[in-house]
């Protein structure tokens, strides 16, 4: 009897420590209850304000009115809510009582939204009158919704409405779960496969504050202007406020440039996270308007691949002690690596020109990065023997506390994903990469986009890279038509608006002129195949990511 209660006692004692992100909330209001928590642009100059005393009440009356309704631990919960303060009210309510948020971008698609809804199967739905409608229209995805919320429409027919949720139930303490617990599922965007449910732990979120917060020195008080909505989490967790501006997150390239720079303005935001696709509009208005950006002390792009030369107009329009950060990971692991604006200088810059590549900088303390050769096929344990000699190209592999174990219901795809360590799981990021001789990581594109020819393997973006510097290019494709091993390399280029040649004189002209970069580099200068495409297809989460299958056939098709 005695030795079991010792067996308990030693049980207890190695347990882990309780691990809720739900604390982040709670924390900022204990500190600052006054601060600012949200603020929302409402449209015509008009903002919705919320402190961070107001937002955490908002977040206990959420969670308490979902106990009351028998929701907690475990439980899964869909949110399609606008940026707003009662997007992050809901998602803290459902952390804070252990239920499970399901966070999809609807920008990818009706198809693919509602596959990953019925996949997911959430039990609960925060819905905006056009979720409440998909749920009407299309039953079969939302089978597993066992309680609707209505949020911006206090309509019966449609579900109990959120301020009538927070009238029941009396708010209570932090779920008590552990850092393996599973925090959210966050859904991949699509742009290189299916979009696929990311399983996150409470540990996982800490970590990835940890890290983030370590790399650009987030501190209470500053003021984000939050382009992607979900960081609004983390700016809670640093005791930032964050700014919604006037922008809808699954189309950032349709934003309006001068709104976005109303919104720094007003507010002196002095960091920010978007999109390419966001600055590529914004900076050029800047530097148009004679506008400059004094507040920002940093800014982070994310999403795809950044070009040098709108790093270099970004600081045109920044103070000198500003710069421009570009952080690498996926969102089955981040951040990975990250390089400052200012280190991409002339002689970084002419290893880009010379078809190095993108660099993005050196790894993140703590994490293990390594690069394997490349093989489509799963690997289910890991080798040394994998690791492919420093400066060869290999697939970025990643292991660490904030790098995710697996995908949510799809065991084929994290498989092929994932390879098992005694100690720890390694992430295979579906990128090529290689280690410069300085430890820097160089970006060279994605494994399924690797053309095949009777040269070798051949990584797109190196080559991008040197054509994009063509003043009259937005930005360029290359991509193998034909059988792998004989590939033929394709340069689809998508010219600035009003660029478009349209008569044989001009497009032989564009051509010549290509022809005449390729000559610069041994790794261009058997390229001799030009397209000119309108518009790139391109994901929705970033409007930045190129759809290079879609491409590939259209080529084909081209030449055929």
């Amino acid at each position: 009897m005695s030795h079991g209660v010792e067996e308990v006692a030693a049980t207890r004692r190695t347990a882990p420590e309780p691990v809720n992100i739900g604390r982040w909330l709670e924390q900022a209001a204990e500190r600052d209850p006054e601060g600012l928590a949200v603020v929302r642009a409402l449209g015509r100059g008009q903002w919705e304000r919320v402190t961070f005393s107001e937002l955490h009440q908002r977040a206990r009356r959420v969670g308490a009115g979902l106990r009351a309704q028998g929701i907690g631990r475990g439980t899964r919960a869909c949110v399609f809510v606008h940026p707003s303060a009662d997007l992050i009210a809901i998602t803290f309510a459902l952390l804070g009582i252990g239920a499970v948020p399901v966070l999809a971008d609807p920008g990818m698609g009706r198809t693919q939204l509602l596959a990953c809804i019925a996949k997911a199967r959430p039990e609960v739905l925060f819905g905006i009158p056009r979720a409440l409608l998909a749920k009407r229209l299309f039953p079969a995805s939302f089978r597993s919704v066992k309680l609707t919320v209505a949020v911006d429409m206090p309509l019966p027919w449609f579900g109990l409405s959120l301020e009538r949720l927070m009238a029941t139930g009396t708010p209570g303490a932090l779920e008590d779960t552990r850092e393996d617990d599973d925090a959210a599922i966050l859904f991949t965007s699509g742009s290189t496969g299916p979009p696929k449910g990311v399983r996150y732990t409470h540990g996982m979120f800490e970590a990835q504050r940890r890290a983030l917060g370590d790399l650009y020195d987030f501190r209470p008080g500053e003021v984000d202007l939050a382009c992607f909505p979900l960081f609004g989490l983390f700016d809670a967790g640093f005791g930032m406020t964050s700014v919604f501006p006037e922008i809808d997150p699954s189309h950032p390239a349709r934003c309006e440039p001068e709104k976005i720079v109303e919104a720094i303005e007003t507010h002196g935001a002095t960091t920010t996270f978007g999109s390419p696709a966001i600055w590529r509009r914004v900076v050029p208005w800047c530097v148009d308007h004679a506008r400059k950006l004094p507040t920002l002390r940093q800014v982070l792009i994310a999403g795809a691949p950044v070009p040098p030369d709108l790093i270099r107009e970004f600081h045109k329009v920044l103070e000198l002690e500003a710069d421009v950060f570009t952080p690498y990971g996926a969102t089955e692991a981040l951040p990975v690596a990250s390089v400052a604006g200012r280190d991409v200088g002339p002689a970084l810059l002419e290893f880009v020109l010379n078809g190095a590549g993108t660099c993005v900088g050196k790894t993140v303390p703590g994490l293990d990065v390594r690069l394997i050769e490349i093989t489509d096929d799963a690997i289910e344990t890991w080798s040394d023997e994998l690791v492919v000699p420093r400066g060869r190209p290999g697939e970025i592999c990643v292991r660490g506390a904030q790098v995710t174990h697996e995908y949510d219901a799809e065991q084929q795809h994290t498989a092929r994903a994932k390879i098992h360590a005694d100690d720890g799981v390694w992430h295979r990021m579906g990128d090529v990469g290689r280690f410069d001789d300085e430890g820097r990581l160089w970006y060279l594109g994605r494994k399924s986009h690797r053309l095949m020819t009777e040269a070798g393997l051949r990584m797109p973006v190196p080559a991008e890279n040197v054509f994009n510097t063509h003043p009259r290019v937005h930005r360029t494709a290359l991509v193998g038509v034909g059988e792998p091993g004989r590939e033929l390399e394709v340069l689809v280029v998508e010219p600035l608006p009003g660029e478009m040649p349209k008569t044989e004189v001009v497009i032989d002209g564009f051509i010549l002129q290509l022809r005449g970069i390729a000559r610069r580099t041994p790794l261009t200068k058997d390229i001799e195949t030009f397209l000119f495409h309108p518009s790139f297809p391109v994901d929705v989460r970033h409007n930045a990511k190129i759809h290079r299958e879609e491409l590939k056939a259209w080529a084909s098709e081209q030449l055929s």
